[in-house]
């Protein structure tokens, strides 16, 4: 079971909090920082935009990648939103077996 990190960003902490917990409820992901508000700047239909926004980083396992990519379009606000999925390379055992026991296939509602 690999691990993997999730990026997503959220307009605020109200949709932020209630996407994380619903991802936990889901055991979709063992831990979901929401980070503080940050200043994001990207083009968005051929013209430069700026949002505040608040950024999740999302902790699970490959094999909810689809899921968790699921939930996140179901329930953000934007027309397009930042999914970014990134390998874990390296991990602390004993983290790694937290998150197969609480994540894994077996262990889901």
């Amino acid at each position: 079971m690999d691990p993997i990190l999730i990026i997503t960003n959220l307009p605020d902490r109200s949709s932020a909090l209630v996407l994380a917990e619903k991802l936990i409820d889901l055991r979709l992901s063992v831990c979901v920082n929401i980070l503080a508000t940050c200043t994001s700047i990207y083009y968005w239909q051929n013209k430069i935009e700026t949002a505040k926004e608040i950024p999740l980083f999302i902790k699970t396992l490959a094999q909810h990648y689809t899921e968790v990519e699921q939930t996140i379009k179901a329930m953000h606000p934007y027309e397009l939103p930042e999914i970014i999925a990134v390998p874990v390379t390296n991990c602390l055992p004993k983290y790694l077996q937290w998150m197969i026991d609480e994540i894994g296939i077996s262990d889901r509602k």
